[in-house]
């Protein structure tokens, strides 16, 4: 009966670019503890900026053993926070995706006879034949071409792996470090993501890479589930299949807890790992998207996620297999985000979004025909250059009466986040919704207008603003729970819309979709 009764938690991490962090959740979802571990600050004997260190040549890496040891500090942190981890029952983990992890011969058994008396970042120390490149490198743009052509093209590619090659991409780092790196190749046991390789320090042994993080990597059929043997022989010889060992179902316990976690920490002997998958798939779950509903995360940059039934064939964007029901997900990564939309409030009005609202108001949806594409960066989806590109009607115009220019802008954006989504396989339905993440997700403002834009309300969460860090701990709570058979409180979804769209939105804008994807053919592409 006391077993019964007993509270019981679940555990997240999420292993970013420049911290690991940490919480527990208990059976309603609510968070208890946090901790994390800023790695410029805490660990600054590895010498990174922002996490990472950079080559002369594009290249970014990450020290592999940086994250061992910040997973000893943020443990610490944990304990002083007050975690009983007698009562977690499951734990699971996000982590950047495409970084790659090179572990040396004999490391599995170094992971399976921890002992509890050490930190764990003494005793891996030798496992590891070189630092892990990571999603910020830039220096594989030759391997590139080279698998495209391997697989008969950029097309061919997408339709395999879900994505054309892209220089951060595992599989073309694999090729790399194989053309240029031989002897550290040769000399690796096993290679893994940084998500199989931070739940590998759970498990206490090599995990499994997941079929939502692997499918990221150029090399994993999105159809079979399988290994791409045509992209592996691009980038590997033939030990590359037995180095990344077989995927496995993000849905997957892969073990229980190794005897270290118990002997220090006092954890259950059977408490579950899940699977771990990289950061934009665990926060598909973070966010509890079903089926038909939209995740958009207004950050720096703007992603946008999408749950398919069936996967498209995307040039620009990814379609990776799906961590949760959905059997597949879109992800589309805008560059120009909040970092351009700040930049044009503060040239239109200056440092006041109350100010810039102010304009907003001053206009009508659909802003008197004025439509705006702004790229102060270099864009990824779609993959054009810089510059700012203004119409009214079908005639450009080199300017604009600022409240015009300040709706054009957040329109446009939405706008272009609706049509390329629509490309990747987005239906308008009746119990489709936006549910917004991210810095930018509190202007009333802007998700009135992607609202109108997608023609669907838009929610957004309160509980966590890390969407990928809460859904590495509902992951865990939700495969535990499928496991056992035992509900839990937390599972039930409740949201309530911050913005409804108007009912004549669609007969506005629908045409702006048109007009949008014209506008973007004359606008100079990038290779």
């Amino acid at each position: 009966m006391i077993e019964e009764t007993r509270k019981k938690t679940f555990l997240g991490f999420d292993f970013s670019t420049q911290r690991l962090k940490a919480l527990v959740i208990g059976e309603d979802y609510v968070i208890h503890q946090e901790a994390d571990v800023e790695f410029d600050v805490d660990l600054p004997e590895f010498r990174t900026a922002g996490g990472v260190v950079r080559g002369e040549r594009g290249e970014v890496t990450a020290p592999t053993l940086l994250w061992v040891k910040a997973l000893d500090m943020v443990m610490d942190r944990l304990v002083v926070a007050g975690v009983d981890f007698s009562t977690i029952e499951a734990l699971s983990g996000a982590a950047q995706q495409h970084g790659s992890v090179w572990w040396a011969k004999g490391s599995e058994a170094k992971l399976a006879a921890l002992s509890g008396e050490q930190f764990l970042h003494a005793q891996l120390a030798s496992c590891f034949v070189a630092d892990s490149p990571v999603w910020m490198d830039s220096s594989t743009t030759a391997d590139c071409r080279a698998l495209e052509e391997a697989l008969g093209g950029p097309e061919e590619l997408a339709k395999i792996t879900g994505s054309r090659a892209y220089e951060r991409f595992t599989g073309v780092q694999i090729r790399k470090m194989y053309r240029t790196r031989p002897r550290a190749y040769h000399a690796a046991d096993r290679i893994s993501l940084v998500s199989s390789f931070a739940c590998s320090l759970f498990v206490g042994r090599i995990a499994p890479i997941d079929f939502s993080d692997g499918s990221g990597m150029n090399l994993l059929d999105i159809h079979s589930r399988k290994w791409c043997e045509l992209a592996l022989k691009a980038c590997g010889d033939e030990t590359l299949t037995s180095k990344l060992g077989d995927p496995v179902p993000t849905a997957s316990v892969v073990g229980t807890i190794s005897p270290y976690y118990v002997q220090r920490y006092g954890f259950k002997s059977d408490c579950k790992v899940v699977a771990f998958t990289g950061d934009n798939c665990s926060a598909l779950a973070g966010l509890r998207l079903e089926s038909g509903w939209v995740g958009l995360s207004l950050g720096t940059s703007d992603t946008l996620l999408l749950g398919l039934q069936s996967p498209a064939a995307p040039l620009e964007g990814h379609v990776l297999v799906g961590p949760t029901s959905a059997p597949y997900m879109a992800l589309l990564c805008f560059s120009n985000g909040s970092l351009t939309r700040q930049n044009h409030r503060n040239r239109l009005v200056g440092p006041s979004w109350e100010a810039f609202n102010e304009l907003l108001r001053a206009t009508v949806r659909g802003n008197m025909g004025y439509m705006g594409v702004y790229y102060d960066t270099a864009e990824i989806v779609p993959r054009r250059a810089a510059g700012r590109w203004l119409a009214e009607g079908a005639r450009a115009v080199a300017r604009a009466a600022p409240q015009f220019e300040a709706r054009a802008l957040l329109e446009g954006q939405a706008v272009a986040r609706r049509a390329h989504a629509e490309l990747m396989g987005l239906r308008l339905g009746a119990s489709a919704r936006v549910v917004a993440t991210g810095g930018a997700s509190v202007n009333a403002a802007l998700l009135q207008i992607f609202a109108d834009v997608f023609d669907m309300p838009v929610y957004v969460q309160d509980q966590h603003s890390n969407a990928a860090l809460l859904g590495a701990a509902i992951r865990a709570a939700e495969v535990w729970s499928a496991e056992t058979g035992i509900k839990l409180t937390g599972s039930e979804l409740t949201m309530s819309p911050v913005a409804t769209p108007y009912p004549d939105a669609e007969r506005i804008y629908a045409p702006m979709i048109d007009r949008y994807r014209k506008m973007i053919e004359d606008i100079p592409k990038l290779s």
